[in-house]
């Protein structure tokens, strides 16, 4: 088991990214794992960092920990020759700590270039000719490909790393699930659903299966309540919302009748460490190892503290039930 922290790009400035890295570092935090956005989910998040840039500081301000991305769309706003050679160099710089998380995207990042919004059908055919283009490229040499969607014409990426990066596919369903371990390495999600995992381990899965576990954590439970609210109650909109909708203002209203006792449903709120390793009881149960704790509290400070004074230990100690 490994334990790791989210980081939230879209509420905080790239400094302070970086400055939550190294205190996860010292806190004992295996990983981090950090959003790749264009915009936040609400105005009132109000920060979206370019993540390449913060993993270059991050990957130069540690030592031990892990980075990863949670994740990249990495064939409409980016090419996937672009993220190609962005992983390979943060993978280089880090000395082999980086971890791909890519995924088929959201409408709120991806619709700023002005190329449109596939079916999500059509996303899946573009994310797995994007991961053949990425991994043809860290075959080293030039490299030539002909898709449906995407092309590649004579290129090459001249600075690959010893060792490749891990690439965890993030899924929502079965077909997305094939998908990671057709194509990637490791599976990512943000249910605590077994049968995401199982479809992963049946089509040859093997990798790292990484989980978001909500949570807000403050000295208070009323505070860590209302501090989601305010930021995060986007989270209960659902996936079929969450990629679809196109600016924080959609959000904003798609979100405004979420309440208090909402929050408390889908978070685990205040300073009590049991209830926060029951939130994380089901991901473990559904077979997930590698947990990501996503913090909407208003102490991102006292929320590594706690982690550091036990709750990493107590959520490694967790065994499926």
């Amino acid at each position: 088991m490994q334990v790791g922290l989210k980081l939230a790009t879209e509420a905080f400035p790239p400094e302070e990214i970086v400055r939550q890295t190294v205190r996860a570092e010292e806190a004992g935090f295996d990983f981090v794992e950090l959003s790749d956005h264009f915009h936040p989910w609400l105005d009132n998040q109000g920060h979206s960092g370019f993540t390449w840039s913060m993993l270059g500081a991050m990957a130069a301000k540690t030592e031990r920990i892990g980075l990863a991305t949670g994740v990249t769309c990495p064939m409409i706003r980016y090419h996937p020759a672009v993220i190609a050679q962005a992983a390979a160099t943060v993978q280089i710089l880090s000395g082999n700590r980086f971890t791909l998380g890519v995924g088929s995207g959201e409408r709120l990042n991806e619709h700023v270039v002005g190329q449109g919004w596939p079916a999500v059908h059509v996303r899946h055919q573009m994310l797995t000719e994007a991961l053949q283009i990425i991994k043809l490229l860290w075959q080293g040499g030039y490299q030539t490909y002909e898709g449906k969607h995407l092309q590649l014409e004579d290129a090459r990426v001249f600075d690959l790393p010893d060792q490749l990066p891990v690439i965890a596919v993030a899924s929502g369903g079965h077909n997305a699930s094939t998908l990671a371990a057709e194509e990637g390495d490791g599976l990512f999600a943000t249910e605590p659903r077994s049968d995401l995992v199982e479809a992963y381990t049946a089509a040859g899965g093997a990798g790292p299966r990484y989980a978001e576990v909500p949570m807000a954590w403050a000295t208070d439970e009323e505070a860590a309540v209302q501090a989601a609210l305010e930021t995060s109650r986007w989270a209960l909109t659902g996936w079929k919302v969450m990629s679809e909708l196109p600016n924080p203002v959609n959000f904003d209203a798609a979100s405004a009748t979420v309440k208090p006792d909402d929050i408390r449903q889908q978070f685990s709120c205040g300073p009590d460490a049991e209830k926060h390793l029951q939130q994380v009881q089901p991901y473990v149960d559904a077979g997930f190892d590698h947990i990501v704790l996503q913090n909407a509290g208003p102490d991102p400070d006292g929320f590594i503290d706690a982690c550091a004074g036990g709750l990493i230990e107590q959520v490694k100690a967790l065994q499926a039930s």
